[in-house]
């Protein structure tokens, strides 16, 4: 059977034309590689050499050969590195979800500083809610996801990048635009956009429940679905809304946020994956690479892996 050690020993011979240079070049006696030589002609079923006391000549077999030779040594040699390359993070094709909200945040800094660190590595985006990630995740449509957490499938994990504190966003004519922090209370009576509960369920349950708590249900004036709706909203004087500290990157018109006293826990902006996929190769150093970007905008500089 013909191997990669028959090749290298014959392109050393075709490309010498020179027995005793060959053997010197590939590091065994002039007499094994006479054998392996002539190992390779019997194997191929012609001979590829026209040896002669004084020199040695390439047939036309024997130039055929090292031509095809040279493209198969060529194309191990690559896919050696390249398999180094992959096993190191720096070669592949990585799927990545992502929710909305982050293509005005968090998403744009990570691509860009992604392709400048490991331009092999295809990305491809897919827009989607968090309970579609989970999906794709589990069902291996996506490798990685950029969401908010909630409870999700077991056998997903978790780690958490960035936190997204709640404020109040008022148009710039209410009365309480001139401040800059509220107080949860200040806001009963008040029309307020509100997220959708089917659409945004988890911004709708957290908002909801922070408002009972200081004892009103909230007043809806009007519900919808994405953030740069509700702060569009608001801008057009449609009433107040109690919103992700994220929609202050949309720069809206018109829209005052203040800060909320009662400081009601912060949503968790964080990566997803299958369990047991952390740590491959792609994986990891889009983590890593998140997780620089995250600290640069005031992220947490270390955070633990949390599991659903």
């Amino acid at each position: 059977m013909i191997d990669l050690r028959h090749l290298r020993y014959f392109q050393a011979v075709a490309q010498e034309l020179h027995f005793g240079r060959a053997a010197a070049r590939v590091h065994i006696s002039q007499p094994a590689l006479s054998r392996q030589i002539q190992q390779l002609e019997s194997e191929i079923g012609t001979p590829l050499l026209l040896r002669t006391q004084r020199r040695v000549e390439l047939l036309p077999a024997g130039q055929l050969l090292l031509d095809r030779s040279n493209l198969v040594l060529q194309d191990v040699a690559r896919a050696v590195i390249d398999a180094r390359r992959t096993g190191a993070g720096e070669l592949g094709r990585l799927l990545v979800g992502f929710i909305h909200s982050s293509t005005y945040g968090i998403l744009p800094l990570i691509i860009e500083r992604f392709r400048h660190l490991y331009p092999a590595i295809e990305l491809e985006l897919q827009e989607m809610t968090i309970v579609e990630q989970h999906g794709a995740l589990v069902r291996g449509v996506i490798d990685i996801g950029l969401l908010r957490i909630q409870p999700a499938p077991a056998d997903l994990e978790f780690q958490p990048v960035l936190e997204d504190p709640f404020l109040v966003a008022v148009p710039h004519s209410h009365r309480l635009a001139a401040q800059t922090a509220v107080s949860l209370s200040e806001l009963k009576g008040e029309e307020m956009v509100m997220f959708s509960s089917r659409g945004s369920p988890l911004f709708h349950s957290r908002i909801v429940a922070m408002c009972e708590r200081v004892g009103f249900t909230p007043r809806v004036a009007q519900i919808a679905t994405q953030i740069h709706t509700v702060a569009g909203l608001v801008s057009a004087g449609v009433g107040l809304a109690i919103i992700p500290g994220s929609a202050r990157n949309l720069q809206p018109q018109g829209v005052q946020f203040l800060e909320i006293l009662d400081r009601p826990e912060p949503l968790q902006v964080g990566l997803s994956w299958l369990r047991g996929k952390g740590d491959t190769p792609s994986i990891r150093v889009f983590r890593e690479v998140t997780l620089a970007v995250a600290a640069q905008l005031g992220g947490k500089d270390q955070v633990r892996t949390q599991r659903s």
